[in-house]
C-alpha cells in the first residue's frame, strides 16, 4: 500500500456513480413507463442496477476504513460532518410534512367540512397498533444504546446481542406498519388527512427500512470483527441515524395519531 504524507483520503477512480446515475435514471423512467403503460420491467431493472452498484459501492468503502486503513482521524471527522448534515437535511425533510398537516389541522377550510378529522374519515386508535409500535421503537433506542456501550467497552457478545434486537424490532414495526396499512379505513387520496397521514407514515416508514438495513449490515461487520473500540463510525453513524428515526416517529405519535385523530 502506498504511504502518503497527509491524513486525507483521495479516493480513487470509481465506476459506481456513473452507474448509480444509469440506475437512478433508468428506475425514474421506469416509474413513469409502470404509471402510464403499467408495465414495471424497466422500473424493476432500474431498481436491480441501484441495488447492485450500492452493494459494490459500500463494499469498495468497507474495504477502505477497515482493511485498506484509510479512514483516518481526519477523514471520520469529515464523515462525521457529513452525516451530522445529511441528517439536518432529513429534519427538515420531515418538517414538510408536519408543516402541511398543522396547516390543514389547525384552521381546517371549508373544503374538508372545517372539521378536523375531515368527515367522513375514520382514524385510528392511537391506543392500539401505533402505541405497540411506539413502545417497540423507543425499545429499539435501548437496545441500539446497549450495543453502542458494549462495543465502546470491547464487549463483543453483547454488542452483537444489541444489535440483532434493535434489527428484530425494527423488522417487528415494519411488519405492524404494513398490517395496519392493510387494515385502513382510509387511502391516501381520501382528502388532506389521507394524503398527510400516508405521506408521513409512509416516509417514516421507508427510514425505518433504510435504517433496519443499515443496522444489519453492522451486525454482519460487528460478526467479521471489523470494528473496534476506537474505530467504528459505520456503527455509529446507523446509531444516530436510528436515534432520529425514532424521534420522528415520537412527533409522527403524538401529533398525527393522538392529537390529530
Amino acid at each position: 500500500m502506498k504511504k502518503s504524507n497527509h491524513p486525507f483520503h483521495l479516493v480513487d477512480p470509481s465506476p459506481w456513480p456513473l452507474t448509480g446515475s444509469i440506475g437512478a435514471m433508468t428506475m425514474t423512467s421506469g416509474m413513469v413507463m409502470w404509471f402510464h403503460m403499467k408495465n414495471p420491467t424497466l422500473m424493476m431493472l432500474g431498481i436491480t442496477i441501484l441495488l447492485l452498484t450500492m452493494i459494490q459501492w459500500w463494499r469498495d468503502i468497507v474495504r477502505e476504513g477497515t482493511y485498506q486503513g484509510k479512514h483516518t482521524i481526519k477523514v471520520t471527522n469529515g464523515l462525521k460532518w457529513g452525516m451530522i448534515l445529511f441528517i439536518i437535511s432529513e429534519i427538515f425533510f420531515f418538517i414538510s410534512f408536519f408543516w402541511a398537516f398543522f396547516h390543514s389541522s389547525l384552521a381546517p377550510t371549508i373544503e374538508i367540512g372545517m372539521a378536523w378529522p375531515p368527515k367522513g374519515i375514520k382514524t385510528f386508535n392511537p391506543m392500539d397498533i401505533p402505541l405497540l409500535n411506539t413502545t417497540i421503537l423507543l425499545s429499539s433506542g435501548i437496545t441500539i444504546t446497549w450495543a453502542h456501550h458494549s462495543i465502546m467497552n470491547k464487549n463483543h457478545n453483547q454488542t452483537v446481542s444489541g444489535l440483532f434486537l434493535t434489527v428484530t424490532l425494527g423488522i417487528y414495526f415494519t411488519i405492524l406498519q404494513a398490517y395496519e396499512y392493510l387494515e385502513s379505513p382510509f387511502t391516501i387520496s381520501d382528502s388532506v388527512y389521507g394524503s398527510c397521514f400516508f405521506m408521513a407514515t409512509g416516509f417514516h416508514g421507508i427510514h425505518v427500512i433504510i435504517g433496519t438495513t443499515f443496522l444489519l449490515v453492522c451486525l454482519i461487520r460487528t460478526m467479521k470483527f471489523h470494528f473496534s473500540s476506537k474505530h467504528h463510525f459505520g456503527f455509529e453513524a446507523a446509531a444516530w441515524y436510528w436515534h432520529f428515526v425514532d424521534v420522528v416517529w415520537l412527533f409522527l405519535y403524538i401529533s398525527i395519531y393522538w392529537w390529530g385523530s
